[in-house]
C-alpha cells in the first residue's frame, strides 16, 4: 500500500476546514478523479467529502510516497473550466 505524508501544515489546514483526516486519506489513497497541474507542477486529486466537493493536491516523492500540501473546497464548475484551460490534464 502506497505510504502518505502528512505534513504539519495539511493537518492545520483540515483542522481549520473542519475536514476529517480519515476521509483525506480515503480521497488521497483510493479517489479516481486525478489530474495534472500544469501551474503548479502537482498532481491534484478530487473527490467528496461529506457534501463538500474538494481539491487536494500532493507531491509524489522518488519512492512513491504521497505528500498531500493542502486541501480546500472547490466547485465542479471550477474544476471543468481548469481542464477546458489546459491548466490540469488528464
Amino acid at each position: 500500500m502506497t505510504e502518505i505524508g502528512w505534513t504539519d501544515y495539511l493537518r492545520y489546514r483540515a483542522r481549520l476546514r473542519k475536514f476529517d483526516m480519515t476521509i483525506i486519506e480515503d480521497i488521497v489513497r483510493y479517489g479516481n478523479e486525478r489530474y495534472f497541474d500544469t501551474s503548479t507542477d502537482r498532481w491534484v486529486v478530487v473527490g467528496k467529502h461529506a457534501n463538500t466537493l474538494v481539491m487536494i493536491p500532493y507531491d509524489i516523492t522518488e519512492n512513491g510516497k504521497i505528500i498531500p500540501v493542502t486541501i480546500h473546497a472547490t466547485t465542479r464548475r471550477q474544476i471543468n473550466y481548469r481542464v477546458k484551460s489546459a491548466r490540469f490534464r488528464i
